[in-house]
């Protein structure tokens, strides 16, 4: 496989790249994009069969069954991100090594509904918080340690925005590929 082959399956929809400035439309779609995306993904994979959810979207990938659950659990670490930001000056956040997660016994072979319905209730708060912020709390932000330094709740709004999609991408993909959908 090509290297630019293997690149847009590894990206179907590109990388985050954040305009600048951020204006409120772009944070007004973005929320969007987050408060619909439980609905739309659940409908994407909800019927899926074993043999499907446990086929890569990509040689070398993840499962859509891992990626389902990976979506579930850096949701979950965002929305705390989120809270952290909003409530600490700039605080250093604790980073967590996704790939490691998604070998983990339970993303390999737990049924994905309990993933799915985490993902409707992190959405559901999250939506509902970054609704309510302030230009000011839009400015604020936390520190990643793997690039020590400082995320915006602009930035990450619309990179959660993009993360829902991308993933969702794969998943569909792979769908087509194989005439799942």
């Amino acid at each position: 496989m090509k290297e630019s082959d293997l690149e847009k399956l590894k990206y179907p929809i590109g990388q985050f790249e954040c305009p600048s400035p951020v204006t409120k439309k772009d944070i007004n779609n973005w929320i969007t994009t987050l408060e619909h995306f439980p609905i739309k993904f659940e409908a994407l994979v909800k019927h899926l069969t074993k043999e499907q959810l446990d086929t890569p979207y990509r040689p070398g990938g993840w499962t859509v069954r891992q990626t389902v659950h990976h979506v579930s659990d850096s949701h979950h670490h965002s929305y705390t991100r989120f809270k952290w930001a909003l409530t600490e000056d700039k605080p250093l956040i604790k980073a967590y090594d996704e790939k490691l997660w998604a070998e983990l016994e339970d993303s390999k072979t737990d049924p994905i509904q309990m993933s799915l319905e985490h993902i409707k209730a992190i959405h559901y708060k999250l939506v509902n918080l970054l609704k309510k912020l302030s230009d000011d709390d839009l400015n604020k932000g936390f520190i990643h340690p793997e690039t020590n330094s400082e995320v915006q709740l602009s930035y990450n709004i619309g990179n959660y925005a993009w993360h829902s999609n991308h993933h969702y991408a794969h998943i569909e993909n792979v769908l087509k590929e194989n005439g799942w959908l």
